[in-house]
């Protein structure tokens, strides 16, 4: 009994870490909790997030308010048509006093990476990011080089109706642990917002909620939520759905599986629980889900990859 009740309350100390991490956060952006509970989860599951919005929408803000309350170094990449591979990873620079060449690192060093407008850029500029992304750590002139060990790529995109973007390789679209689409706030949130920059920007007075040793202990808290066999297979079927989708060229694949669960632990985690539930993964089903599915060519405009996930979740059964 003393095991559960100290277990108890550590994982409500751990929520509790993650509220105020997320009030934080909102004190500057106004009207986007969801994207920064979404931000969260990328976080404490040591992964790679996508943002899809028009612009605007303080996407960036966002970003640089979770590594300031997080006490995480931050970069930032605005991704062009002639970005070189060499501007995200760093260049080796001969240096005449030495007669040997020195590395210079690229901005993909860092804590928290914002891969600004990412489909503006060519193919070899994204390409880039793939190496960083999967092995976290860059190759350059043969050499090898770890990044940090909290490395997180938070990506934007804009529509891709707007002038001069490109779609992301399906394999890159991949890499990325979740896909968030945001779009306006409300009324009464875009006035709050209005009124709190009456007096200077309130990113300027945030403080650090959090540092790494804390994020470390909460990333290792989540591989601790527990995960029945009941809810995993839920999971798995929820998956296994998008394949036999009618609508649907390509289904998921397994690693979709893998990253819906970690997701739903994370989400659980940041609600106090110690264990999953299929709201959990539902919750979370959309951002993990719609951008490792396609849809067949031909399809109306309102079968989105969104759309097709909604309809899935409603057709399966969700365990007693």
């Amino acid at each position: 009994m003393s095991d559960i009740l100290e277990r108890g309350a550590r994982i409500e100390a751990e929520a509790r870490f993650l509220q105020d991490l997320v009030a934080e956060v909102e004190r500057v952006v106004l009207g986007q909790r969801r994207l920064v509970e979404r931000l969260v989860i990328g976080l404490l599951t040591d992964s790679h997030v996508l943002i899809e919005g028009v612009p605007g929408l303080a996407k960036t803000l966002v970003i640089r308010s979770l590594a300031r309350a997080l006490d995480l170094s931050f970069h930032r990449i605005q991704f062009t048509p002639d970005l070189l591979p060499s501007d995200v990873t760093g260049v080796s620079i001969f240096d005449q006093r030495t007669h040997d060449f020195e590395f210079v690192p690229g901005p993909v060093f860092t804590n928290v990476l914002l891969a600004d407008e990412i489909n503006r850029a060519p193919p070899r500029a994204q390409s880039a990011l793939l190496e960083c992304m999967a092995e976290q750590q860059v190759t350059v002139d043969g050499r090898t080089r770890r990044l940090p060990p909290v490395f997180m790529v938070i990506a934007t995109q804009n529509p891709l109706e707007f002038q001069g973007t490109y779609p992301l390789p399906e394999a890159q679209l991949d890499r990325f642990f979740m896909r968030i689409r945001i779009g306006y706030p409300d009324a009464e949130a875009e006035m709050k917002m209005i009124r709190s920059q009456e007096h200077g920007h309130p990113l300027d007075k945030l403080e650090p909620v959090i540092g790494l040793e804390e994020l470390a202990a909460l990333q290792r808290a989540v591989e601790d939520v527990r995960v029945s066999d009941d809810v995993a297979a839920y999971a798995l079927s929820v998956v296994q759905a998008t394949r036999n989708h009618p609508g649907l060229a390509l289904g998921a694949s397994p690693r979709a599986t893998l990253a819906l669960l970690r997701a739903a632990q994370a989400f659980a985690l940041m609600l106090g629980g110690d264990f999953i539930t299929p709201q959990h993964v539902k919750k979370v089903a959309r951002q993990v889900l719609s951008h490792r599915i396609i849809p067949r060519s031909g399809a109306s405009s309102a079968q989105t990859a969104e759309a097709v996930v909604g309809e899935v979740l409603a057709s399966v059964r969700v365990p007693a």
